[in-house]
């Protein structure tokens, strides 16, 4: 039997090279070049070996509203970090937005990138 393993997340969005730049910022991976870039796809390799993201061109995306109930989110990254304030600081300056976080949880909260996708940062 063959097992398949996860290779990539992709990500629908307006602008592939924007969001995979705020992403790169976000998790410290290098920015994509050459072949892995275009405006209709682009690949962000995992320099860890692991999972890596992907951004695909939508000319229609339009984001989650979460957590409004019209078009709820369909999933969302678990990003874990050791150090929430720091990590909640550095995701705001490459252009994070804090998203509802009134259900205050001490473990973890709730962002969207700069095209709406939501993600958590988790020390837990």
């Amino acid at each position: 039997m063959i097992t398949p393993k996860v290779d990539y997340v992709v990500l629908d969005c307006p602008d592939t090279v924007a969001l995979a730049g705020f992403y790169a910022r976000l998790l410290g991976w290098p920015v994509p070049s050459g072949e892995d870039v275009s405006a209709r796809w682009v690949t962000l390799d995992n320099p860890a070996g692991g999972v890596g993201l992907a951004f695909q061109h939508d000319p229609g995306y339009q984001p989650p509203t979460w957590p409004a109930p019209a078009r709820p989110q369909m999933f969302h990254l678990d990003l874990a970090v050791t150090d929430l304030p720091a990590a909640r600081e550095h995701a705001l300056s490459v252009g994070a937005r804090s998203l509802d976080n009134s259900d205050v949880h001490p473990t973890f909260e709730v962002y969207a990138d700069p095209a709406g996708h939501p993600f958590c940062l988790c020390a837990c």
